[in-house]
């Protein structure tokens, strides 16, 4: 992980840190207890990967014009731009929740 990505982490108060960030399969993975989501990038964007279906806070429904399969989203950069921070947020919380 960059230096500086690993800095701004660790500058969290951990009360305010709700999942843990580590490496797995080479990408930077979000991790709660036994739930993990992956953030993978490519060329044209970054991709969203690993939670169970219907963990999505109802995300991929509101946004059927996305790249999708079972537990994935592609987000191009034209397309993030449209999503606001919350739903983000929102489709992470979803994904990791106990």
């Amino acid at each position: 992980m960059d230096p500086a990505v690993q800095d701004y982490i660790d500058a969290i108060a951990p009360e305010h840190r709700d999942a843990a960030v580590v490496l797995s399969y080479q990408m930077p993975t979000y991790k709660v207890g036994s739930r993990r989501l992956y953030v993978g990038t490519w060329k044209h964007g970054v991709s969203l990967y690993g939670w169970q279906q219907g963990r999505d806070a109802g995300f991929t429904d509101r946004h059927p014009d996305l790249r999708t399969s079972k537990g994935t989203i592609q987000l191009r950069p034209d397309d993030a731009a449209g999503i606001p921070d919350t739903e983000l947020r929102d489709l992470v919380r979803a994904a990791l929740a106990a």
